[in-house]
């Protein structure tokens, strides 16, 4: 080999190691472009060490008390193949295939997604009943296709970072499809979502009444939660008593909810001879039972107002 050929052959594999660089700069660049987009200041509350801290009427001062409960049976609950994707609270793509795709493939297709983000990711397709959960077991095959991630919840909205990691999975997955693709804004929806988790973090409001008496406290819990069977609030158990709990946006006919919750602490009250106290140690007698209604009812409107029926199934995602 000459030494011309020699120089041609070092100067070809430079040039593909250059080009090989730059592509490799481009796609860096652009994926920091995009996160820088949608970071907009705002921290990632999923990476954080605590998130939303919502308002709570319990965590009474005093003896120690069973750890906070779930309150998802006493308020109520959605069954899996119940919940579709909701723009309101869901980021939403959808993949439109003319072919159609049975279900089956789709949730194989699907399967990376779902283990990824578990519960937050879901999925529905639309065949000729209109939109469905795509479970297991079904045999239809679906044109459309509806692949969504929750951004609200308890624990706050999902990061920027992770929104455009579904967003790219999703994408992805089109592609593996053959399917077309389209999405909103990402950063838009993540803007609606930080609206809705102030709303959700001012209203999300867990009421307790503490029936406390000392020395007998196995007994107050025991009937209290007796008594409550079938209500819509919860009984827990604490070292001089019990509380009861009722989860307001979990709760169907709120108002209702409470005033059957204070006449039968009343009534316990008086009937096991125990003190009724509120969340600071003060005693609650009808009057200040009353008063906490009057703040519960503005909390249950504004909820409401914003399309967010309390018990309802937009409710009960946004409050899980």
């Amino acid at each position: 080999m000459t030494d011309l050929q020699l120089g041609l052959l070092l100067l070809g594999v430079a040039a593909v190691v250059g080009v090989l660089a730059y592509n490799r700069w481009q796609e860096r660049s652009a994926r920091r472009q995009a996160e820088a987009a949608f970071r907009a200041g705002h921290s990632d509350v999923l990476l954080e060490e605590d998130g939303r801290r919502e308002p709570h009427m319990g965590s009474m001062p005093g003896p120690a008390r069973s750890p906070a409960p779930d309150l998802t049976q006493a308020a109520g609950s959605l069954a899996t193949e119940d919940i579709l994707p909701d723009p309101r609270i869901d980021y939403v793509v959808v993949l439109r295939m003319p072919a159609g795709i049975p279900g089956a493939s789709a949730l194989e297709a699907w399967r990376a997604v779902e283990q990824r983000f578990g519960k937050r990711a879901l999925l529905a397709g639309s065949g000729s009943t209109g939109w469905k959960r795509v479970v297991p077991g079904g045999f239809e095959t679906f044109n459309a296709l509806q692949a969504a991630l929750q951004l609200v919840s308890r624990g706050g909205v999902v990061g920027d970072t992770e929104l455009i990691e579904f967003r790219t999975e999703v994408e992805t997955m089109a592609a593996r499809m053959g399917a077309e693709v389209s999405a909103p804004q990402m950063r838009l929806a993540l803007e609606s979502a930080r609206k809705l988790d102030e709303l959700c973090a001012e209203t999300d409001i867990q009421i307790a009444l503490h029936l406390v008496k000392q020395g007998a406290h196995e007994s107050v819990h025991r009937q209290a939660a007796k008594e409550a069977d079938g209500a819509t609030y919860q009984v827990v158990a604490r070292d001089d008593g019990a509380t009861l709990l009722l989860d307001m946006p979990r709760t169907t006919n709120v108002m209702e909810a409470y005033a059957a919750m204070a006449r039968q602490a009343l009534h316990l009250a008086s009937r096991l001879d125990a003190q009724l106290l509120d969340d600071r140690g003060h005693r609650l007698d009808e009057r200040a039972l009353s008063a906490i209604a009057t703040q519960l009812e503005p909390l249950r409107r504004r909820l409401a107002e914003a399309g967010i029926e309390p018990g309802g199934a937009l409710a009960l995602r946004l409050f899980s």
